[in-house]
């Protein structure tokens, strides 16, 4: 790309919208898997007790083994909301601006 294509890009208010959705997207989602992960990790450090409740009296199967697949499905989940997010807002977002770029 030449310069002032790369200058038509970084101008367009529709790059601007673009990159502000994308970063704040992608900052919300961090913290919220940074809070999930570390969370569960300060319930491994600090409350050992918590964890090793078992679900039911007779079962062996305790409290952390549930919280431990809510945060593998909630990683899952995030991850897949935002390559939903991607291919369908930000792609054609992506699309217009090129357009615009080429056509100007």
């Amino acid at each position: 790309m030449t310069d002032t294509v790369v200058t038509k890009i970084q101008r367009n208010p529709k790059y601007l919208e673009l990159r502000s959705k994308r970063n704040r997207l992608g900052l919300v989602l961090t913290v919220l898997m940074l809070l999930v992960y570390y969370g569960y990790v300060a319930l491994i450090a600090f409350d050992k007790e918590f964890l090793a409740q078992p679900l039911s009296s007779s079962g062996v199967t305790t409290l952390g083994i549930p919280i431990a697949l809510f945060v593998i499905v909630f990683t899952v989940a995030i991850t897949l909301f935002y390559i939903r997010r991607a291919n369908n807002e930000f792609d054609q977002l992506t699309q217009q601006i090129l357009k615009d770029a080429q056509s100007k």
